[in-house]
C-alpha cells in the first residue's frame, strides 16, 4: 500500500521523482527479496522482527493471502506470469475451501484462539477467511489491467450474481455464500463498479 501511495504522490509531485522514486525502487526490491516466495509463487504472510506470536508448531507461511496478493499486484510487484500463477492458486484454493469467489481473504484460516476477537474464528469468518468482494473486486481490476479479460469476467460473475440475488452490496460472505454485515457497503459497490467500467472500456476498444 505504501508503494501505491508513492505512485499517487509522484503523480502530483513529479518533480520529486529523485527522492520518492528512489524510495519506491528500494521498497520494491526489498518486498521482492524478503516477502515473495519464488518457489511457492506466493507472498509470506508476515516477517517478525522478534519471535512469532504463534506457537512453534504453527507454520504461518502455509497461509495464502488473497487480498494482500491483489494489493501487491496493484503496487506493481508481480510480473504477468506471476499474476497468472497467483490467479491459478486462488481459483484452486477457493475450490478447496468450498467458497464461491476469489474474494476469500485467506486460506487456510488461522486456528481457534489465535485472535482476541471471537468473530475471527476458524470457520472462515470475517477477515479470517471470509469472502469479501471488497478484496476480490480489486483482484479483478488488476486482471483487466494486465490483459486477463476472460479470466476477469469469469471471476466477476459470482460477485455480481450474489449482488442481484441478495439485492445489496454486502460487506462479506460466509464460505457457503451467505451475506453478512451491512447490505449497503460502499467498498463492495465501488470495486465492482470500477471493474465493470474497466471491462466495458476494453470491450469498446476491441
Amino acid at each position: 500500500m505504501l508503494l501505491i501511495a508513492l505512485d499517487n504522490l509522484l503523480e502530483i509531485q513529479a518533480q520529486k521523482e529523485k527522492k520518492w522514486g528512489q524510495l519506491k525502487k528500494e521498497l520494491t526490491q526489498n518486498c521482492r527479496k524478503y516477502l515473495w516466495d519464488k518457489k511457492k509463487q506466493k507472498f509470506k504472510p508476515h516477517i517478525y522482527l522478534n519471535k512469532s506470536p504463534f506457537p512453534d508448531d504453527f507454520n504461518e507461511d502455509e497461509i495464502y493471502y488473497f487480498g494482500g496478493t491483489a494489493t501487491a499486484i496493484e503496487a506493481g510487484l508481480l510480473s504477468k506470469n506471476e499474476i497468472k500463477s497467483s490467479l491459478k492458486q486462488m481459483v484452486a484454493l477457493v475450490k478447496k475451501a468450498g467458497a464461491v469467489s476469489i474474494g476469500l481473504t485467506l486460506y487456510p484460516a488461522y486456528p481457534e484462539g489465535f485472535f482476541a476477537n471471537k468473530i475471527m474464528n476458524p470457520e472462515y469468518s470475517y477477515q479470517n477467511g471470509g469472502d469479501w468482494t471488497w478484496f476480490g473486486g480489486r483482484m479483478i481490476q488488476q486482471l483487466i489491467k494486465y490483459g486477463f479479460f476472460s479470466e476477469a469476467f469469469e471471476q466477476l460473475v459470482p460477485m455480481t450474481d450474489r449482488v442481484m440475488k441478495n439485492d445489496g452490496f454486502y460487506e462479506w460472505y460466509t464460505i457457503d455464500n451467505q451475506p453478512r454485515g451491512s447490505g449497503t457497503f460502499r467498498g463492495s459497490a465501488g470495486v465492482l463498479f470500477v471493474a465493470i467500467q474497466l471491462l466495458e472500456k476494453e470491450i469498446i476498444r476491441n
